[in-house]
């Protein structure tokens, strides 16, 4: 067995160091792995100070990747060493391993790692399941919890900047909303949509070199107070009002339209030559459907009509006396 062990630290913590294994217990759904820290020293994480001397010593149980379609648990055995700084608020404190615990941890950190991925590719709902297929197990307000808890990733300077609104109660509160044009991803979130507060926000970045956005009046202010910045409409709004001018210039001259000739008429046909509704393809799709839906009786009256009280409209007749 003591030729064993060794093989186990490497091959169950071989990217961690400080830990040994002591021993593995396999039952049918679960695989126990006892273990212990060997770190000589640790560091306070509220002062820093390199502590020697140990206080006592417990056990943690963090869960981890599971392996042969079973459960993982780690029995860790780690130290409480006594803080020798006399400043230090903390008199004790309990050891970490890099690599495989923090504070307060339930999992160790490849298996959370693992879940970060999951919760960031499918969110709450399809991360649990997907969690169930990879025998680890939690529900979608976890997968939640472990994404919020994410440091903010840094985000370099932009240079180019798109500003558009964003509804938070539609109809009623709009915000202001942000984007890198370059890297396609948001940056910043307003409350509002004020000239002054994008001119706040833009005269504390002043490496903005463009300012994309649209033609609203209080962006077209609030851009305009940063001078060092150009303005451009971006894309989108181009395509957009272009659209919209066609279809106003479109309505007002339908009277000018005539309409298309036949496939089978000639190009230079004649001037009242005008397409039968029926031949139109629409109203050939349209009608087989309508009648399976609407039949009508031979006569060509629908069936609603002819079910239809008779007696809504005629007269009483009243019966004659003796």
């Amino acid at each position: 067995m003591n030729e064993v062990l060794p093989q186990l630290d490497e091959l169950l913590f071989s990217s961690v160091e400080g830990v040994s294994v002591e021993s593995v217990e396999v039952t049918d759904t679960v695989v126990r792995v006892e273990a212990r820290t060997t770190a000589e020293r640790a560091a306070c994480p509220g002062c820093g100070y390199w502590s020697v001397r140990i206080h006592g010593s417990y056990l943690r149980f963090p869960r981890d990747l599971p392996t042969a379609g079973k459960f993982v648990v780690v029995s860790l055995r780690v130290r409480r060493f006594v803080c020798g700084e006399d400043s230090c608020p903390r008199k004790t404190f309990a050891e970490q391993v890099p690599g495989l615990t923090r504070r307060f941890g339930r999992r160790t950190e490849r298996l959370r790692s693992v879940l970060v991925s999951v919760g960031l590719a499918l969110a709450g709902r399809a991360g649990a399941r997907m969690t169930d297929a990879f025998k680890v197990p939690v529900s979608r307000n976890t997968l939640l919890r472990v994404i919020a808890s994410l440091p903010d990733p840094v985000a370099a300077a932009p240079r180019v900047v798109g500003v558009d609104e964003y509804a938070q109660r539609k109809g009623r509160i709009y915000g202001t909303v942000l984007v890198d044009v370059e890297t396609r991803r948001p940056i910043d979130l307003l409350p509002d949509r004020e000239a002054d507060t994008l001119a706040a926000w833009l005269a504390e970045r002043p490496g903005i070199e463009i300012v994309c956005r649209d033609r609203a009046p209080f962006f077209a202010d609030g851009a305009t107070r940063a001078p060092q910045a150009i303005q451009v409409a971006d894309r989108w709004h181009l395509w957009h009002n272009l659209g919209e001018a066609a279809e106003k210039c479109v309505y007002r001259h339908r009277g000018c339209l005539r309409p298309v000739p036949a496939p089978d008429e000639p190009a230079g046909g004649g001037a009242g030559h005008v397409v039968a509704l029926a031949d139109r393809a629409p109203v050939r799709r349209t009608r087989p459907r309508k009648a399976r839906h609407h039949p009508r009786s031979p006569g060509g009256r629908a069936q609603q009509a002819i079910r239809r009280p008779a007696t809504r409209h005629e007269p009483k007749h009243h019966s004659a006396g003796p």
